[in-house]
């Protein structure tokens, strides 16, 4: 699933290439592709029909676009999208092939290149949703639950090390509650720890302000390096708005390198199982804390 640097990366292109443009036309080709829109199919290509894409915004994995009767006039109402396990937004010439598993195409009026958008797996999809004002931030609906991302300028670190050091959990479990924090997936979770030097078991109230600090900056770093590296791709599934695949994947430390060496010190890498899925750990650099939270 993309974590933040994908998904960035997606807003980015979407906003180059589609804010500022009115829609014509919404073709919904799969009713799966609009479900959480619950009016259906037909009420979102009716109410997008005519609308001005004003904003691209995110935050954390989450992705929406803001709409208006003209390019400054957001209206309170944004598209919401839900990448999922497979879904891309790619901005294609009008006469491009369909996708195979295209599913919803919108159309502008100055003719120009569409936006589609594509899900091999139907697990992603539109949504059109109200905004509302959380601490200052406006959110669609769907979004007000989730906590600041570590790129966000209301991002507030001391106040997340409090609460973070008051939870009885693992830092890698910590790290994934998007109640916490948001953006931050398997990948960046491993790479993060495997920097700051902990294991992903070790208990968030052993914490020192220091070591969450030093994590975070780490947290910073791996994201930014796979921003400018246009995330990571391990197969076909994600990629930018002009079809073309991040590589990020070329500089993971220890994210799916089991048994490769470790770039620091030589040790093997190991994967263990967690929460159904692995994390990737240097024995040697992260070695697991006797209190561990497994």
């Amino acid at each position: 699933m993309p974590e933040l640097p994908e998904v960035e990366v997606v807003r980015r292109g979407v906003s180059d290439h589609a804010v500022g443009r009115k829609l014509s036309s919404v073709e919904v080709l799969h009713p799966r592709a609009v479900r959480r829109h619950v009016p259906g199919a037909q009420d979102l290509a009716a109410r997008l029909a005519g609308r001005v894409l004003t904003a691209a915004r995110r935050r954390g994995k989450y992705l929406w676009i803001e709409l208006g009767d003209g390019p400054d006039d957001t209206d309170g109402e944004a598209v919401v999208v839900h990448l999922g396990m497979s879904g891309q937004l790619l901005v294609q010439p009008t006469d491009a092939p369909d996708e195979k598993h295209l599913r919803v195409r919108m159309r502008f009026a100055d003719g120009g290149s569409e936006l589609r958008f594509v899900d091999q797996r139907t697990f992603g999809g539109l949504q059109l949703a109200e905004l509302v004002e959380v601490d200052g931030v406006a959110l669609p609906q769907p979004v007000a639950h989730i906590a600041p991302d570590p790129l966000e300028p209301v991002f507030d670190l001391a106040r997340l090390t409090e609460r973070l050091r008051g939870r009885r959990t693992g830092i890698k479990r910590a790290l994934l509650d998007q109640s916490l924090v948001s953006g931050i997936g398997n990948i960046y979770a491993d790479e993060a720890l495997w920097r700051a030097k902990l294991h992903w078991a070790r208990p968030t109230a052993t914490m020192t302000r220091p070591k969450v600090r030093e994590l975070f900056e780490a947290v910073t770093d791996v994201i930014g390096e796979a921003l400018h590296a246009g995330g990571t791709s391990f197969d076909a599934l994600y990629v930018n708005v002009n079809g073309e695949s991040g590589y990020f994947d070329r500089s993971l430390a220890v994210y799916g390198q089991g048994g490769k060496p470790c770039p620091r010190c030589g040790a093997s890498i190991r994967r263990d199982a967690w929460m159904n899925r692995s994390s990737y750990t240097c024995p040697v650099c992260q070695p697991k804390p006797r209190n561990a939270h497994l």
